[in-house]
């Protein structure tokens, strides 16, 4: 079957592959769409899990300035080769990295790894006040109060949130798309918010 250019460009422009990664994507699934989105987002998840042990120590430093200039993210990323991080691609990464952490003030840390114990304490304790799980049985309530405990966190991870350009995506998901597209272990490394007039 015939596979159009323009259909070619619309899936490189959502996903970030390469034009022939697409083209053939969308052969092995019939010009399916969905299916070639899905086949080439599963490749770069694969792509990425076989990078992830490789060390990044390039990359740059990004400020990232909200509108107003009122709010200021300044965040490092890592790469593994300076031929990578001098790429305006890797910038632009970068800056839509900024640009996330700024519009989720919840945020506190990159991975759920991060979090630590005594964020998890504090969520519980808050949890466990609560009036509506009073009357429940012990076993019951800890279950209620473990899920609501693991959507909260979630919402201080950076990698779990949904991705802002495309709520299709994670953030998780849109750097292994990244990864994917440079060929090389890409890390958020640390990140510091700025709010005008707060410590």
């Amino acid at each position: 079957m015939e596979i159009s250019a323009k259909i070619v460009k619309e899936l490189r422009d959502k996903t970030g592959a390469g034009m022939m990664n697409c083209k053939k994507a969308l052969t092995d699934n019939n010009g399916d769409f969905d299916k070639a989105m899905e086949a080439l987002r599963l490749k770069g998840e694969a792509i990425a899990d076989k990078k992830a042990s490789r060390s990044a120590n390039e990359g740059l430093i990004e400020a990232y300035i909200h509108t107003g200039s009122k709010l200021g993210i300044l965040l490092e990323v890592n790469c593994e080769t300076d031929f990578v991080s001098r790429k305006p691609e890797f910038k632009e990464l970068a800056q839509n990295l900024g640009m996330q952490i700024a519009a989720c003030p919840d945020i506190e840390v990159i991975s759920l790894e991060q979090i630590s114990p005594e964020l998890k304490q504090k969520e519980w304790e808050f949890e466990s006040s609560k009036d509506d799980l009073a009357n429940k049985p012990e076993e019951i309530k800890n279950k209620i109060i473990e899920g609501r405990v693991a959507k909260r966190l979630k919402t201080k991870v950076l990698l779990e949130q949904d991705y802002i350009r495309d709520s299709n995506l994670t953030v998780d998901e849109y750097l292994k798309q990244k990864i994917s597209l440079f060929g090389e272990n890409i890390k958020i490394a640390r990140f510091s918010r700025f709010t005008l007039g707060k410590e």
